[in-house]
């Protein structure tokens, strides 16, 4: 970040879609259009750049494991990876989603609390989920970029060398499924769905108006 704020709090905004759906490619393309208009912008990502969202990336790579009483290696409970996830959440809102609002910068962030839900309730409580995840900050504005598993996966292939636990077909068809059960009754602000099997110039385009809608 850089340059001084304009005074009243930024917005925070989410990118939100399954592995492939392009939020990463969309959360720069925002920050670099927000900065053409003038204005104040910080973009970041979950897992956070912290300690605890890096402990999370080792997870998912199958890097960090448990160990059992008998010393063999063992994956670690899915309920306490739901809890890391909630706990970066807040460290990340703390340290450095937090300030940057309050200097007046809009933050876009890539994945947040409907992540968490549609991936960590896959093999935990969604109840259990919801509840540690309850105090986290609530975004402006929730764009959920929707592109089939089958799409996704596809994209991924292409285009990545290593891959975590989740980006397999099977499973990313279960959170894709996840996320439109979990969006149908979202109560955690306002939620746009963009068409993510359009063009990226076209998809830009239809988060830029979303965005306009929301910044005026």
């Amino acid at each position: 970040m850089g340059g001084k704020g304009k005074g009243a709090r930024g917005k925070l905004i989410v990118l939100e879609g399954v592995d492939g759906a392009g939020t990463t490619t969309q959360k720069a393309k925002i920050v670099e259009w927000l900065r053409e208009r003038g204005e104040h912008v910080h973009g970041t990502n979950e897992p956070s750049d912290g300690p605890i969202g890096a402990m999370i990336r080792q997870i998912l790579r199958g890097r960090l494991v448990a160990s059992t009483g008998e010393g063999k290696a063992s994956p670690i409970d899915p309920a306490a990876v739901a809890l890391l996830f909630a706990a970066d959440r807040l460290d990340h809102v703390k340290n450095e989603i937090l300030p940057a609002l309050e200097r007046g910068y809009h933050v876009v962030c890539d994945r947040y609390v409907v992540s968490s839900l549609a991936y960590q309730g896959l093999d935990t409580d969604l109840r259990f989920v919801r509840q540690i995840n309850d105090k986290a900050l609530a975004p402006d504005l929730t764009i959920f970029i929707d592109v089939p598993a089958d799409i996704a996966m596809a994209r991924i292939e292409a285009t990545r060398v290593g891959r975590d636990s989740f980006e397999k077909l099977a499973i990313q068809k279960r959170v894709a499924q996840a996320y439109k059960e979990i969006l149908a009754d979202w109560r955690g602000g306002r939620v746009i769905t963009v068409d993510g099997t359009a063009p990226i110039h076209t998809v830009t385009r239809d988060v830029r108006q979303a965005l306009e809608s929301l910044l005026g």
